[in-house]
Order: C-alpha cells, then sequence, then structure tokens
C-alpha cells in the first residue's frame, strides 16, 4: 500500500490540507543538510591553503576551548600543533573513499579521534573523544571474521552477526532488517538481552525508512544516535560564507538526524541506536539495526570494527546467495538439456516441442500450470486461467509489463531480455483478479518473432498471514490541524499485528527465474540455428539456380547466336521470298537471343551483388586511357542519332579498379544517356580529383528524370518504362553494385526537361607501381580485359604464387603440416594430464574447437591477420561465458602465428575461468585489456586478463596441463612473459609479447 493510500485511511476528507502540507514537508526534509550535528563530537569545516576554519559547531567552546567568533577565519593551525597538522595533511592527501581511518589529535590537553572526509571543495573533521580500548579489540575482531567467514547458510551468518556484534558493543537488541521486493522490510535475525520486546520475524512498513534515508545508507556504513532525546548542535554560521548554501552533511558520522526519527525511536522505547549498512551488487539489501533503553556512545574505534564486519557480512551474503543460485541453475541443467531437445525436435516451431512434454516445462519453475501461445493457437497445462484471459494476459506483458519490469529493482539479476515475473500480478495488472485464485504468480517471456508467441508459468495465490510491527495502516499521523506547522508523526505503537494475505503466490526463486531465462535462451538460439539453416539452403538454392543459369542457359543461348550467324551466311545474296522470310526471322532470333543472353548477365551479376560475392580485378588504371578506350568502343552507339560524345580527363589520375566492370558502368550510363537525348544532343564524361578519389560524371542534355522518381531509379527491376520499353530495371542497380564493390558511391541529379547527370567515385591509387595500358575489343556485343602489366616485382611474384596451381599446394602443405604438428602436440600433452578417457575426450575437443575457430578467423581473412577482439568474442559463445567478458584497451592486429598461438591461451583462461574462476560465479565477470606500444624498445603486445566478484582464489587452483600450455605457447613460441598473481578479488594474468617491428617480421 502506498504512503498516501496509507495515511488517508486513517485521515477523513476534512484533513486533506493538513496530509498536504505533511506530505510537502516530509519530501522536503532536508536530511543531508540538516544544519547541526549531535552533540557527542565538534565538526569543523575547513578550506584554502592554508586551512581555514570556514564553519564550526556551536559547542566548540565547551569542547575545545575557544569559541566560534575565536576560531572563524583562522588557521588550523590555532587548533593544531605541526605535527599533529601534518597528520591532518597527510590524511587530507590520501582520502579516497568516504572517510579516512580515524587519526589520533590533541587540541589543548584533550585527545580526540578524528575522521576527515571532503565535501566539495570543503575539508570536513569531525572530533569525538578518544577511548582508549577496554578491552582486546584486534584479538576480538579476529574471532568475529573467523567465526563469519566459516557461515555456509545465511541463517548461521546472520545468527553469528548479531551476537557478535551485541557482544562487541553492548546494545540490548541487535536485529538484522531485510528490504523485501515490495519495499517493506523483515527482521530475519535478532539478539536480545534487557527489557526492550522481541522483533524477530517481524514486518515493518517501507515508509519507516523512506528513499532519501535509504540512500544515505546506501552512501554510509554505519550511523549512531547516541542519544536520541539529544538538542541539535547548529553549525556557525548556518551557511557557508562562500556560496550561501548549507554545509552537505551526508557522510559526516555527527550529523544531525530528522526530528521524525528520534520521535520514531522514543515510541519504541529506544533511547540510543546504531545502523550498520548491508549492500549486495552495489544496493541496499538491508540493515545491522543496534538498539538500547539508555543513552549508550560506542568508540569511533569499536564502530569501525562493526562497519569492517558489515563489510564482512555484505560479501558473505553475496557469495552465498551466488551459491545457492548457482546451485539451483545446475539442478535445472537436466531440464533444460531435455527442453532444448523436444524444440530442436519440433517439426514447425520450436514452442510446438514445448507442448509435448508439459511436465517438464512445469517442473523447471515448480509450477502449478504452464501455457504455450504460439500464433492463434494455446496450449493450457494444468491449473490456468482461461484461453481468453491468457491471451489478454499475453497482451498486456508484450506491451506493459516487460517495459515496466525492467524499469524497477526486480529486473537486476537477470539479464532483462524478455522474461516478466512477479508473485502478485493484481498488484501491476489489477485486471488479474478475476484469476487470481489459479494465477497470482507469473513468470513469462516471448520470442522476437512477426507471430504473436509466449511461454508463462502460473502459481495459485497462497492464503497467509503476515505479522507487522504495528498496523500498517495507521504507521503514520499528521500533527494536529491548530499546531504551528503540518508534519508527519510515526506511529505509536509497535504491538505486533496480523494481517491476512490475498493476492500473493509463493515466491519464485532466483533459480527459477533463471531456469525461465535460460529456456529462453536455448529457444533463441535454435530458433536462430534454423533460420540459418533455412537462409544457407536458401543461398544454396539460389547458387544452383545461379550455376544453371550460367551453364544451362548460357550456352544454349551462345549456340542460337552463333547457328543464327551461320545461316544468315547461308542465305546471304538469296533473293527467293522464302529465303527473304528466314533472313528476317533469323535476325529476329538472333535479337532476341542477345537480349535474352544480355538479361541473363545482369540476373548473374545481381545475384553476385545480393550474396555480397561480387568478384572484382583490381589493378592500377589511368583514368585518361580509360576514357579515351571506352569513348572509342561507346562512340560507335551515338552515331545513329548523331550524339556528340565528349570525354575530358585531369592529366595524371590513376584508380584502383576492374576496368571490365567500370567499362560496365559507362556503358550502362553512356546507354541510358542515349535512350533519353534526342537527335543531335550532347553528353559528357568528365573525371576530375576529389580528395582521395576520383569523381566521374556522365550528364547530358535529354528529357531529365522527374524528381519524384529519383529515390527509386537503384532499386532493382524498377525502370520508367516510357521510352524504355524494354528495360528490365537492373542496370542502374548492378552500377551501384560495382561502384559500392569499388568503396564508391553513384548518385543521380537530374529534373523533367533539364538533362540528368550522374556522378560516382572511385578510390584513388596510392602505390607506386607504373600502370600499364588497358585495352578493349568488342566481340559480339561484350567486351574483354586483355592484359594489365605490372612492374613490381614483388607484386609479380606474389600474385604468381598465390594464383598457380604450385604455389597453392606449397602454401597448403606447409599450413596442413604445421596444423598437423600442433594437433600431435595438444593431443599430447592433453593424454598427460587426463584422469579418464572421458575427461582426455572433453579437453581435447575443447581445444581443437578453439584451434579451428582460430583458423575459420583466419581464412575468412584470407589468412593474413586476425583482431584480437575477434578471438576475445569467440570466447563469449562459451557456456557459464555468455555477455561477461569484456574486451578493453587498443584494436590489435594479429599476424597468422600469433593469432593461432592466443586462440589457444585464451581458450585455456577462459576454460579455467569457467570451472575454478571468476565465471563459475553467476556474479563474476572478466576483463581482458590490450596495450600495445609500439615506440617501446623493443615494441611489446601487453594482454591482461582480470577475473573479478568469483570465488576465493588460490594458488593451487591453476595447475596441470592449461598452465603449462600458456607458458609454453607464451614463453617458447612468442618468446614472450607470462605472470599470475593470486589477488583476493580473483586471479589476474599478464602477458607481454614482443611485437614485430617490421611487416616482415611477423611472416
Amino acid at each position: 500500500m502506498e504512503l498516501r493510500q496509507m495515511i488517508e485511511h486513517t485521515l477523513d476528507a476534512s484533513t486533506d490540507a493538513a496530509l498536504e502540507a505533511a506530505l510537502a514537508e516530509c519530501a522536503r526534509e532536508p536530511i543531508r543538510v540538516p544544519g547541526a550535528i549531535q552533540p557527542h563530537g565538534v565538526l569543523l569545516s575547513v578550506t584554502g591553503v592554508p586551512l581555514r576554519i570556514e564553519q564550526v559547531s556551536a559547542n566548540c567552546a565547551k569542547e575545545l576551548g575557544l569559541s566560534s567568533a575565536e576560531l572563524l577565519g583562522e588557521p588550523l593551525s590555532l587548533l593544531l600543533s605541526s605535527d599533529h597538522l601534518m597528520l591532518v595533511d597527510q590524511a587530507y592527501d590520501q582520502l579516497t573513499g568516504t572517510n579516512s581511518d580515524p587519526i589520533r589529535l590533541t587540541v589543548g590537553v584533550a585527545e580526540y579521534s578524528a575522521s576527515l572526509h571532503r565535501a566539495g571543495d570543503v575539508l570536513i573533521i569531525e572530533l569525538e573523544p578518544f577511548v582508549e580500548a577496554a578491552r582486546e579489540q584486534s584479538r576480538i575482531i579476529t574471532r568475529v571474521l573467523r567465526n563469519l567467514q566459516a557461515a555456509t547458510t545465511l541463517e548461521t551468518l546472520f545468527d553469528i552477526g548479531v551476537h557478535e556484534i551485541q557482544a562487541l558493543t553492548g546494545y540490548d537488541r541487535v536485529m538484522i532488517y531485510r528490504f523485501e521486493p515490495e519495499g517493506h522490510g523483515k527482521v530475519v535475525a535478532q539478539a536480545l538481552t534487557g527489557p526492550l520486546p522481541s522483533y524477530s520475524g517481524l514486518n515493518f512498513p517501507g515508509s519507516d525508512i523512506p528513499a532519501q534515508a535509504r540512500e544515505l545508507y546506501r552512501l554510509n556504513w554505519i550511523r549512531v544516535i547516541p542519544d536520541a532525546a539529544y538538542a541539535p548542535v547548529p553549525l556557525v554560521p548556518m551557511l557557508r560564507p562562500a556560496t550561501g548554501q548549507p554545509l552537505d552533511l551526508g557522510f559526516s558520522t555527527l550529523r544531525s538526524v530528522s526530528p521524525v526519527h528520534c520521535e520514531y525511536l522514543k515510541n519504541m522505547g529506544v533511547r540510543s541506536s546504531m545502523s550498520i549498512s548491508l549492500l549486495v551488487g552495489g544496493e541496499l539489501w538491508g540493515l545491522i539495526t543496534c538498539s538500547h533503553p539508555e543513552p549508550l556512545l560506542v568508540s569511533r574505534e569499536l564502530r569501525d570494527a562493526c562497519a569492517m564486519i558489515g563489510q564482512l557480512l555484505s560479501v558473505k551474503i553475496s557469495a552465498i546467495v551466488a551459491t545457492q543460485i548457482q546451485r539451483e541453475r545446475e539442478e535445472k541443467v537436466v531440464l533444460l538439456r531435455q527442453l532444448a531437445e523436444v524444440m530442436s525436435r519440433a517439426d514447425h516451431d520450436i514452442l510446438d516441442g514445448l507442448s509435448s512434454r508439459p511436465e517438464l516445462l512445469q517442473s523447471l519453475t515448480l509450477a502449478d500450470g504452464a501455457a504455450v501461445l504460439i500464433d492463434e493457437r494455446v496450449h493450457l497445462f494444468g491449473n490456468c486461467p482461461t484461453t481468453d484471459e491468457v491471451r489478454a494476459l499475453y497482451l498486456w506483458i508484450r506491451d506493459k509489463g516487460l517495459t515496466s519490469l525492467r524499469s524497477t529493482e526486480q529486473a537486476k539479476g537477470l539479464q532483462g531480455l524478455g522474461v516478466f515475473h512477479t508473485n502478485s500480478l493484481q498488484k501491476v495488472n489489477p485486471d488479474s483478479a478475476a484469476y487470481r485464485a489459479v494465477a497470482s504468480g507469473v513468470i513469462a517471456f516471448t520470442l522476437p518473432k512477426p507471430v504473436d508467441n509466449a511461454v508463462m508459468w502460473f502459481r495459485a495465490q497462497l492464503t497467509s498471514t503476515m505479522n507487522w510491527s504495528g498496523d500498517p495502516a495507521h504507521h503514520v499521523s499528521v500533527s494536529p490541524a491548530d499546531s504551528a506547522s503540518h508534519r508527519l508523526r510515526p506511529r505509536q505503537s509497535f504491538d505486533v499485528w496480523t494481517q491476512e494475505t490475498t493476492g500473493i503466490a509463493r515466491p519464485w526463486s532466483q533459480g527459477d527465474l533463471y531456469g525461465a531465462e535460460d529456456l529462453r535462451r536455448s529457444a533463441l538460439e535454435i530458433d536462430l540455428e534454423r533460420q540459418v539453416q533455412r537462409e544457407q539452403e536458401a543461398v544454396r538454392l539460389r547458387d544452383e539456380l545461379v550455376a544453371v543459369v550460367s551453364h544451362d542457359l548460357r550456352n544454349p543461348m551462345s549456340i542460337i547466336i552463333m547457328q543464327c550467324g551461320m545461316m544468315q551466311r547461308w542465305v546471304v545474296g538469296d533473293t527467293h521470298f522464302e529465303n527473304r522470310h528466314i533472313r528476317r526471322a533469323l535476325g529476329t532470333i538472333e535479337k532476341a537471343t542477345t537480349r535474352m543472353n544480355s538479361l541473363l548477365e545482369d540476373l548473374l551479376d545481381t545475384a553476385q551483388i545480393e550474396a555480397g560475392r561480387y568478384q572484382l580485378s583490381r589493378l592500377a588504371l589511368s583514368v585518361t586511357s580509360l576514357l579515351e578506350e571506352a569513348c572509342s568502343l561507346l562512340v560507335m552507339l551515338t552515331t545513329e542519332k548523331n550524339i556528340e560524345l565528349n570525354c575530358t580527363s585531369a592529366q595524371g589520375l590513376v584508380i584502383d579498379a576492374d576496368p571490365e566492370r567500370i567499362f560496365q558502368v559507362l556503358s550502362n550510363l553512356v546507354g541510358n544517356a542515349i535512350k533519353f537525348t534526342p537527335k543531335g544532343g550532347r553528353i559528357n564524361i568528365d573525371a576530375v580529383a576529389d580528395g582521395d578519389d576520383v569523381l566521374f560524371k556522365v550528364s547530358d542534355d535529354g528529357i531529365g528524370i522527374p524528381t519524384e522518381h529519383l529515390p527509386y531509379i537503384f532499386q532493382r527491376y524498377w525502370s520508367v518504362k516510357e521510352g524504355n520499353p524494354r528495360g528490365n530495371g537492373l542496370g542502374l542497380y548492378i552500377c551501384q553494385g560495382i561502384v559500392t564493390a569499388h568503396g564508391g558511391r553513384l548518385w543521380a541529379e537530374s529534373s523533367t526537361d533539364s538533362g540528368s547527370v550522374f556522378s560516382f567515385t572511385l578510390p584513388m591509387h596510392q602505390g607506386q607501381d607504373t600502370v600499364g595500358e588497358t585495352t578493349f575489343l568488342k566481340q559480339s556485343g561484350t567486351t574483354h580485359r586483355l592484359a594489365q602489366s605490372i612492374s613490381s616485382k614483388l607484386e609479380r611474384q606474389q600474385l604468381e604464387d598465390r594464383l598457380t596451381r604450385a604455389g597453392l599446394l606449397n602454401e597448403l602443405n606447409h599450413r596442413v603440416k604445421n596444423t598437423l604438428a600442433t594437433v600431435q602436440a595438444i593431443a599430447s600433452l592433453t593424454v598427460n594430464s587426463s584422469a579418464s578417457l572421458d575427461s582426455f575426450r572433453k579437453s581435447f575437443d575443447a581445444r581443437l574447437l578453439a584451434l579451428s575457430q582460430a583458423h575459420d578467423a583466419l581464412a575468412r581473412a584470407e589468412w593474413i591477420s586476425t583482431e584480437l577482439v575477434d578471438l576475445i568474442e569467440q570466447l563469449q559463445v562459451v557456456d557459464g561465458a555468455q555477455h561477461r567478458i569484456t574486451f578493453k584497451g587498443d584494436a590489435v592486429t594479429l599476424e597468422p602465428r600469433m593469432s593461432l598461438t592466443l586462440s589457444m591461451v585464451l581458450h585455456e583462461l577462459m576454460a579455467n575461468a569457467v570451472q575454478h574462476g571468476a565465471l563459475s560465479s553467476p556474479a563474476g565477470q572478466v576483463t581482458v585489456i590490450a596495450a600495445l606500444n609500439a615506440e617501446h624498445t623493443p615494441p611489446a603486445l601487453k594482454i591482461d586478463w582480470l577475473e573479478t566478484d568469483g570465488p576465493p582464489v588460490l594458488a593451487t587452483t591453476v595447475k596441470g596441463f592449461g598452465l603449462r600450455l600458456i607458458r609454453r605457447s607464451i614463453e617458447r613460441e612468442l618468446k614472450g612473459k607470462v605472470d599470475v598473481q593470486f589477488a583476493s578479488t580473483g586471479i589476474r594474468w599478464s602477458i607481454q609479447i614482443p611485437w614485430p617491428e617490421k611487416p616482415e617480421d611477423a611472416e
């Protein structure tokens, strides 16, 4: 229930104005800037160089012997000796967190325990009387930490924690208070002596600790109130002189607390309190709350010890919860594998497979019922809402539920990839109240498919009771309307209040949620695999069709054209009537087959462009020679319409291009210009330098292109039929594909009756090779590249080595032998480190897969180089590593030998992390940092593999073949160095490899 609703239960309409005023005042309460402190210490605010006192607490005269008037504006040296001033300076310089470690200072004749922290440009010094440790504090702390470390369950951990802190501090009641997902708090452990009542197992409304207070608990490990009946000590002056703003005391241990909270403690019968924050994943998980019926001041040193205990408790909570989640996930592995198998075997939609094994589906999350929705079909199993209710719920989850969940803290811990969950559906979807008896708890996921689809699990409501500390509907009130101001007042009673709950199901465990998420990921992977297979089959069928077109259609067309030519020669000169008709018919056949042959060529080019396999034979071409030869051939096409064709080019331009394909572009653009240019018109082809490109322009003074048609002219099969009845709409599409394949750009500018300009760019040649001559011959309506001389002997030799059969065989033989030698070494060392045949097979298969993936990456790059980041990305597909390996640092391009070696090393690091290291824990992460220092002498590549948030690491964790392979690969094969550090936060590998100074060094 919301705070406003709870208050409104206790108020009638006549108090609305008072309610609004109280709520507004509560929201505005400046708990970070109260302008006052508690009286058990003194606060100094200092700034500048040297440090000067800007603000002090008003009790300075009583505690320090100097009034605020005597201290303000004076240097800190007025209070401290030079030795102690040096201690302050050192602590100030070393500040890294919110508060410094306490330092011991003497002011006058009194000794103080001082803590320092920054607040913007101000240094805040808090002084509390120094208390000699009455007990062997270090021994006690060591024992407490050892006992906490030995706990293996949350219950044991909590019980040890509350009793040890009680023994350490002397508080009568120590509780662990856990924040529930719904927002309220619950007491999950308690140590109690003395007259205070027990709150064990009770729930406290969420408004007892409002949002701004929770944020301060998140930022500070500890907060203490020695005497809740204290009179606040104001700061002098109240506002900072330099800014006119109040001093931020958000990190102050002396900060004065809200009067509402002091009244809350008084109503509980508590005179002194201390709270220790418990953080999990950086968020406030709960509190250790200490209470005492009398004033009690715990020394600064003991409070620091308690804060340390709170930090260890937080770490242990995280570890135990992570272990529980991992155990729950492991328990579901068999079920997930079985469900993945039935999805893989499904004939149509993969979700149909889940419908065939509903008992497995329900067991995955221990649900009372389940539903599978596939397009128009809804399959229900067990106790479920009706089909119509399930479909309506699906639409709500799809449109609102997932979005709402991602914006709440309940989504944290999951990847937020489409899994909705709640154990009180009617709270987020009131329309579901009608079927809350069978579906108060819901887990659901959808898949990104064009049809409606979802998998849902349901749990029935549980009618149960909750015990509250006081009536949750009357836990606040408003001060009387005739008082000076309207403010919220805490409740007077904390007696046990029992409330019956409805519409709430048994909560889903983290294992249930991860089970649903893992099933969704499996479904996505299987569906993606099917899509890839369908696309591969479509590509295969298309390639087969292209092959058929290329061979079975083009060859007959060539034969028909040739036979037509022969038959025409047989009847040449024969004026017989029938022969004249035959000659005319043969001419028609020849034109039709020539057009069909041209269309087949266009279709083949289109297929290659769409498949991304358009083949180019790039050469260094003289633009002047290219245009001269192209124009000498194209000019013959303009004679029929008496069109003038002009070609101009800036001197010295050289491009890297395939001459035959560029001629194809020019002939298509000129051909189109001829079609739409009237007799006696003009067509110009120009080429000029444009930065690192050469800009070609084909312009005409024809009829132009309507502006509204320009966005479509480069699309497949689009053509203007008027004046072009035989166009197939592929010419410009192919031209754009050719230019794009060269790394250029093609565009058009035109308007009706003003002619057209088609422009395209091609990369300018950057090398120093002599440019040879390129010749085009006109043969049967097609053009062919004859020759291109290359002056560079090195390039000629490399080209011959790569293209001749001998070169290919030599390279293949070399690489196969190297690969076999690597495989043999892996097999030999794996045998020596394997305890059984099965373990050998698993390890050997995994290492061969890593080697194979590296070979695949090199093959895709034509065995020239790979990127280090691509090797890292390959690790993400391994179970346990998905989305948990982050790459940072320099982009590094690896030559083949280094790439293969590093792929094996990275595989071993990843395998060890999954089995023993950070990735064996659900919260674990791996960061890979690459730094290439080419300027270093000698140049070096440094790779750091950092594991965090995993289980405790011991030196014995890494052993056996993996470590030997890493060291052997780096130190022997790459002549590098390997360093391993077993840090408390996780294992750290540092690899340094010599970097080739010249490209040829890497060969």
